[in-house]
């Protein structure tokens, strides 16, 4: 069993950290609390191939997979900049398109993918279903050669920076007459599509929407796969990956957080000249939220390395362990931080208050820890479903 990353993941470890760090996290607030987005940020990382480091070669890709991806995740996240984006166009659309699109889609999006020149973002998440696909009130329905798409999604990311949204409703099967899954690619600026922004008490550049689809008029070619037989493997090859890259950005913000705490603990002196990291009350709540994002970071490499080798039910079964445990892990390092760092820990400058609304949305989305138990309980433990 071998914990090492190959050389090549390494440099490109590396290679992160150093683009994340020149940005920062005053560079994430500031353009937050402005109302912008993280753009030079995105295209740099674009340019120098890390948004497409998951995208097949033949469609100007790096050729690996989800543990890559996943470090790049990780890694801007530890420099202070927690990208969401990431997760929904990289992770979720575009590993839906590369394993489950005709081969015309993969040659008209992947690319842009790759380069981070296009952002596909994703809504399956209703008012009334959450994100039950079973349940969804979304429908598409035939009308000649086209679609017609009517529902509401909501809480879904970035929309206003993004050319596409990929969205999953349900279609009738002709043969049965029950409703199943299927994805859509829907441009943002398609008639029928509108959206209102959703005020979040998160410091984040990237806006969250509700979205309302007055039959959206879509060609036949809109329609994710051959077929829609193509609906709910598709569906299901984007839910991995979200998980395991939402860990991974989990994972990173609690190492950030952790690393601020321990240089000030390190240096700050009070009451006799000792640092105050050198008394356990202080030194052991860090240690142990360091611990557990170690954990946590275990967790993520082993449901990415299944997730890459094709065996997705245990990887199904790791990124929600993964998720579980970053979310757990992140909320727990940056409430740390904030402690160990007392009244300094609410401002902005010292970087770690920032990030409480976004760790403790970590432990809901994209899937909450509560389901995450269910789920585990069922498929790991053998008990009866609960829901």
């Amino acid at each position: 069993m071998n914990f090492d990353l190959t050389p090549e993941q390494d440099q490109l470890r590396d290679a992160v950290r150093a683009l994340g760090r020149r940005y920062g996290h005053d560079y994430f607030v500031t353009k937050a609390k402005a109302g912008e987005h993280t753009t030079e940020l995105w295209t740099e990382a674009g340019r120098l191939g890390y948004l497409g480091v998951n995208i097949p070669t033949e469609y100007g890709g790096g050729g690996g997979g989800i543990t890559e991806l996943a470090i790049v995740c990780e890694e801007l996240a530890a420099a202070g900049c927690p990208l969401l984006l990431l997760v929904v166009s990289p992770a979720i659309a575009a590993t839906v398109i590369a394993r489950h699109g005709t081969e015309e889609q993969r040659k008209r999006f992947l690319p842009g993918f790759a380069d981070g020149s296009l952002k596909v973002v994703f809504a399956i998440t209703e008012p009334e279903a959450g994100s039950n696909f079973h349940r969804l009130g979304t429908v598409a329905r035939r009308d000649g050669d086209d679609w017609l798409l009517s529902g509401r999604k909501c809480y879904i990311s970035g929309v206003d920076e993004a050319q596409y949204v990929l969205v999953v409703a349900r279609t009738e099967d002709a043969s049965t007459g029950k409703l199943k899954p299927a994805l859509f690619v829907v441009p943002t600026d398609a008639p029928g599509l509108t959206r209102s922004k959703l005020d979040m008490e998160i410091v984040s550049p990237e806006n969250q929407f509700l979205l309302y689809l007055d039959d959206v008029r879509l060609p036949a070619d809109a329609l994710v796969g051959e077929s829609l037989d193509a609906g709910l493997p598709a569906l299901f090859a984007g839910l991995n990956p979200e998980r395991i890259t939402v860990a991974a950005m989990g994972a990173g913000t609690g190492r950030y957080a952790i690393e601020r705490a321990s240089e000030y603990t390190a240096t700050r002196k009070v009451w006799g000249g000792r640092t105050i990291g050198s008394h356990q009350g202080v030194a052991h709540p860090l240690a142990h939220a360091a611990v557990q994002v170690e954990l946590a970071r275990l967790m993520i490499l082993k449901a990415a390395s299944l997730y890459d080798a094709g065996r997705d039910l245990e990887a199904g079964v790791s990124g929600n362990m993964a998720k579980y445990a970053a979310g757990e892990a992140a909320a727990l390092a940056v409430d740390t931080a904030v402690q160990v760092l007392g009244g300094a820990g609410m401002t902005t400058e010292y970087g770690v208050a920032t990030l409480l609304g976004a760790v403790r949305a970590g432990r809901i989305a994209p899937v909450s820890r509560e389901m995450i138990l269910n789920f585990v309980a069922q498929h790991v433990l053998g008990q009866d479903k609960s829901y």
